[in-house]
């Protein structure tokens, strides 16, 4: 698996149509919730974006502070292909998409709104619920931040 990072400007056509057609796949068509995936906040975002050979397999986007939460940057439309997932690609964009806002965004906590079946795996990155569950379209969420 190869990483590659880009900010919205720098992406090819080519990139942005394999990110939306990914993130389609998986929101739309698997998950079966018709929502509008282009919100304007992928203008502002740093694009992680995972690769097997030539083939996107899993992206994500790390949002700076205060575009999805006062005072938190942000990690989201975290997604891996189904064909790939249990390889690892799930983490891996998940580990890269850490430390891009580490980087881009240092001493900025993350805040994620996590589906909640997910929570385990986020856990599993040092973040910790707050609040409620909530209904984001349709499917149960939770807001979590990285401690």
């Amino acid at each position: 698996m190869r990483v590659e990072i880009k900010q919205f400007s720098e992406l090819s056509v080519f990139e942005l149509y394999e990110i939306l057609k990914l993130r389609s796949e998986v929101f739309v068509v698997e998950q079966n919730c018709p929502y509008l995936d282009c919100d304007d906040k992928d203008q502002a975002s740093y694009h992680v974006m995972v690769y097997e050979d030539d083939q996107l397999i899993a992206c994500a986007r790390c949002l700076p502070k205060d575009i999805s939460y006062a005072g938190y940057c942000s990690i989201g439309r975290v997604v891996s292909s189904l064909k790939f997932r249990r390889s690892g690609a799930g983490r891996y964009v998940m580990e890269q998409a850490i430390q891009c806002c580490e980087k881009e965004f240092p001493d900025v906590r993350i805040k994620i709104s996590a589906q909640s079946y997910l929570k385990v795996f986020y856990r599993s990155f040092d973040f910790e619920e707050v609040g409620e569950e909530y209904l984001e379209d349709f499917i149960p969420h939770c807001a979590m931040i990285r401690k």
